[in-house]
Parts: C-alpha cells; sequence; structure tokens
C-alpha cells in the first residue's frame, strides 16, 4: 500500500502574512513656493519688494507659520532678522556664516534635508533659489499682484499646464494696488 504525500494546508503565502508588515516610510514633505509678483514676473526691486502690502505680509505669516521657511541669503538680508514662530534656513555659498536662530546651509538640497520631517517646506526667494525649486515643487502659493512695476528681480517662467489652480480669493485692493491669492498644485498625471 502506498502512502500519498497530500498537501499542507499552510502555504508559504500564508505564513508570509503572518510576518509583521514592514513599517511605511514617512511621506516626503511637499515643497511649495510663495510669492508676490506681478503677471510681469516681476518680484523685486533693488533687493526688496516693489510694494508694500499689509494683507500680503498677513497672508505670508498665517500660510507659513510653523513650517520651515528656506531662503537665500539675500532674501534674508532683505527681512534682516529671523521669522518668528517656524524654523529659519538659509542658502548662501558662504560656509563661514553664522546667524543667530537661523539654520545656514550651502545648498538647495541641504536647506530641504535640515527641514526634517515637516509636513510642508517654504521656499520663501529669492530668484535663483525659486529658479532651482520649483522643479520639485509640489505646490505654489502666489500674490498676483495686478500691476505695472519696474523691477530687477523676476520669479521664473512657469509652463502653467503643468499646475491646476485649487484656490483664488476674491480681488483685493490696497495702497494703489489690485491683487489677489491663489494656490496651485503641480499636476502628477493629464488628468490631475
Amino acid at each position: 500500500m502506498s502512502s500519498k504525500i497530500l498537501p499542507s494546508r499552510t502555504t508559504s503565502a500564508t505564513l508570509v502574512s503572518r510576518q509583521p508588515l514592514p513599517s511605511k516610510a514617512p511621506p516626503l514633505p511637499a515643497v511649495s513656493l510663495i510669492v508676490a509678483m506681478t503677471p510681469d514676473r516681476v518680484i523685486g526691486r533693488d533687493g526688496d519688494l516693489p510694494w508694500h502690502l499689509s494683507a500680503d505680509l498677513k497672508h505670508f505669516k498665517a500660510t507659513t507659520m510653523g513650517q520651515p521657511v528656506v531662503m537665500g541669503r539675500k532674501t534674508y538680508d532683505s527681512i534682516g532678522r529671523p521669522l518668528p514662530g517656524r524654523p529659519n534656513i538659509v542658502v548662501t555659498h558662504n560656509s563661514g556664516l553664522r546667524i543667530d536662530g537661523v539654520t545656514v546651509v550651502n545648498s538647495p538640497e541641504q536647506g530641504l534635508e535640515a527641514a526634517g520631517n515637516a509636513a510642508e517646506i517654504f521656499i520663501i526667494g529669492g530668484a535663483r533659489l525659486y529658479q532651482t525649486a520649483l522643479e520639485q515643487a509640489d505646490h505654489l502659493y502666489v500674490t498676483w499682484v495686478l500691476a505695472k512695476v519696474d523691477g530687477d528681480t523676476f520669479f521664473p517662467a512657469v509652463d502653467w499646464s503643468e499646475w491646476r489652480l485649487l484656490q483664488r480669493s476674491a480681488m483685493q485692493f490696497e495702497k494703489n494696488f489690485a491683487f489677489y491669492f491663489a494656490v496651485y498644485r503641480r499636476r502628477r498625471n493629464p488628468v490631475d
């Protein structure tokens, strides 16, 4: 009489499913650029903003509060102090630069690393840092200042077909400037 070996009801798939699942890596933080600009992409003149709009400054503060802000050294110099309530990261080629209350790094990549595990990282300028970070950006927070102003600093050209408008505020008026706030998300696929 021959005996048959019957297949076991316990399969390797069953055994594997009883193994603890590997933990998921934390999601990467969203990289967001926040900027006030004209339709001609003007963002600055003589190292400063070509306008002073208190509503825009309040919007900037409310949007970035509690999140890391990454900026170039010239942008930091124009602000003149660390922005309170958020980690400040300054990108500079000057490896000897030290600023109290600020993390100083030597590349945009180091700036993103220094931001740690924040949910969102805000790139706040200047033009060179915007140019470098635009390719990686997930969101654009734009204050559209509807004016014709002279400027010497510009936001990089944007292919708007790659971006989807998520929010747009009502038109606001202050100091002879008309402006509104808009938030865009990068399209990750054609139907996005």
